[in-house]
């Protein structure tokens, strides 16, 4: 793939009492790479990952950022360090500031926790 595209949807789709079927939000995603922002925790964005590919490296100068795999795997590539594996229920803080790059070989759903001020694809 030459050119990745991004679908990125910024509004919370979910507010609070609502029952959110990580599953079913998933399963209907038909993009290679979807960044959907499920709901609003205080001052935090819990978003979903459908993802497949390679992502651009980036930063969050000012935002840590939280990835959990529900389903399949993915490698975060970090800068001047090791990259880091992840499966199914593993959990990983790219801290701010520490360029990255997610790699996913075949198709993941991932859960992003990240403040409701970071830009997704990097500043």
């Amino acid at each position: 793939m030459t050119e990745m595209q991004y679908a990125t949807l910024m509004d919370p789709r979910f507010s609070a009492l609502a029952v959110i079927d990580v599953g079913a939000v998933a399963a209907a995603v038909t993009d290679r790479w979807y960044n959907e922002t499920l709901c609003r925790v205080n001052d935090s964005l819990v978003r979903l990952g459908v993802l497949q590919g390679e992502y651009h490296w980036h930063t969050h100068g000012g935002d840590d950022e939280f990835f959990y795999v529900v389903d399949g795997g993915m490698r975060i590539e970090l800068e001047g360090r090791s990259a880091v594996e992840l499966g199914p229920q593993q959990g990983f803080v790219v801290p701010k500031g520490l360029r990255h790059r997610p790699v996913v070989p075949e198709r993941t759903i991932v859960l992003m926790i990240e403040t409701a001020t970071v830009t997704p694809t990097g500043d």
